[in-house]
């Protein structure tokens, strides 16, 4: 039987967090069409494209359920900077960015991102999202993108604002030419940026066209402390109860950070089937320590995001490596409880948590037959990995993005013994040093 690519002789994550040895993975055209014993499934078919599996694992490909293209240029610059470092920082950077420097951004992202190991992102928007687009076409990557969508906000520069009905406009064009694109890799969201530069018309109305266009709505929420005051003085409610009365809370909204909320608002977002993702470096220097313990326990969807390079970088196994030190220290240590945050949890987090976020969870996120092929390879024989008496407990303590070694999207082999083949990495590393001297000076930052 023919099949486009065969990756034998490796190691598989199961949906469940079990790892079966000596197995092989069929397929064809973009999807999995078999998983068995190596020596089975490599007699049964003839590929036109192999993989070498061994010594390797394959898990899913990783999900950034949320992060900013547009801010991949200011990687090292936030660290040590006093709040509020969207506002003075962030935001001001995106405005000075033209098409080209985006398109470096984004570029440089993909880039990144496939070498440690993620395969989908979730970009919450920034100036010139065509381009991003663009770049996650050519990179063979799958994401969910919308643009920035601000319309109020004094702390804010006017170079990124717009009128309500522009905004919507940009969008709805966005998703009219883009949404589709890379045989159906790239979906065009709608956005909220958060609530203190949204105002109450425009997150209705942003959230009325995600409903129209069966998208999804992609927003930051309960970041920080600011953000609830705001809301309690303004509107004599919580962000969640706010949100909710404007009739913006739905299985389709995609929430970052979530970091300060009441038990009623909890309850709410449970209720509402809201995805709940994380970013725990972002969170955990200036925000603060999440309820992850009460929400995994109400059952709610976990994704994790990384925010962008900003202040750190795009791997999320560092991100999952991070959190669960955290949690462990804000939650488990002063109740003496070292299972605040299981292992198979965080796992879900940067798998099919995320895909579940991106409203994806029916393609990909695990290793199922039938399912899109969005694969990574982690070369295990390295010392820091192997031996182990439990591999899933050493995945999330020890793997790093450069044990990637194989990524495949959609079917497509896009990275193969850590060169990535739809990607110029020399021209885009060059680029982005020089471009990224130019945004700052233009920022003045």
């Amino acid at each position: 039987m023919k099949c486009d690519l065969l990756i034998k002789d490796c190691s598989v994550m199961t949906p469940e967090f079990e790892i079966v040895e000596n197995r092989a993975i069929a397929v064809d055209g973009t999807r999995i069409v078999e998983i068995g014993p190596s020596d089975e499934i490599t007699a049964k078919y003839q590929p036109i494209e192999t993989l070498s599996g061994k010594g390797k694992l394959c898990m899913p490909g990783l999900v950034d359920a949320h992060t900013h293209t547009c801010q991949q240029l200011l990687k090292g610059r936030t660290m040590d900077e006093l709040p509020m470092i969207w506002s003075r920082i962030l935001v001001p950077f995106e405005s000075n960015m033209n098409e080209e420097d985006v398109r470096v951004s984004a570029e440089m992202s993909c880039l990144e991102m496939i070498k440690s190991g993620t395969t989908a992102f979730a970009d919450a928007g920034g100036v010139h999202m065509h381009k991003v687009a663009e770049a996650a076409v050519q990179s063979g990557m799958r994401a969910a993108i919308t643009r920035s969508c601000i319309d109020i906000g004094d702390f804010l520069p006017d170079t990124m604002k717009q009128p309500l009905e522009t905004i919507i406009d940009n969008n709805e064009w966005l998703h009219r030419t883009y949404n589709g694109a890379g045989d159906g890799r790239v979906h065009i969201w709608f956005g909220i940026r958060q609530v203190m530069s949204c105002s109450p018309e425009l997150i209705q109305a942003a959230a009325e066209k995600a409903r129209e266009y069966n998208t999804g709505l992609h927003m930051h929420l309960a970041e920080h402390r600011d953000e609830v005051r705001y809301c309690l003085e303004r509107y004599k409610k919580r962000p969640v109860e706010y949100l909710d009365s404007l009739g913006a809370l739905g299985p389709n909204l995609l929430t970052a950070h979530n970091v300060v909320y009441s038990e009623h608002e909890l309850e709410i977002l449970k209720e509402r089937g809201v995805k709940i993702v994380h970013c725990p470096r972002a969170n955990f220097n200036s925000h603060g320590f999440p309820k992850t313990p009460r929400m995994i326990e109400m059952g709610m969807s976990i994704g994790m995001g990384s925010d962008g390079a900003s202040g750190s970088n795009l791997s999320l196994f560092d991100e999952m490596r991070v959190f669960r030190s955290g949690l462990h220290a804000y939650w488990g240590l002063p109740v003496f409880d070292p299972l605040v945050i299981p292992v198979d949890e965080l796992l879900k987090m940067i798998t099919i948590g995320g895909a579940r976020a991106l409203q994806l969870s029916h393609e990909i996120g695990t290793i199922e037959t039938g399912k899109k092929a969005d694969l990574i390879l982690i070369d295990l024989d390295q010392p820091h990995l192997t031996p182990t008496r439990i591999l899933v407990n050493t995945i999330v303590e020890s793997v790093t993005s450069r044990d990637v070694e194989d990524v495949v999207i959609d079917g497509k082999i896009v990275m193969k013994n850590r060169e990535v083949l739809t990607l110029d990495e020399e021209r885009i590393m060059y680029e982005s040093k020089v471009t990224m001297d130019a945004i700052a000076k233009k920022a003045g930052i």
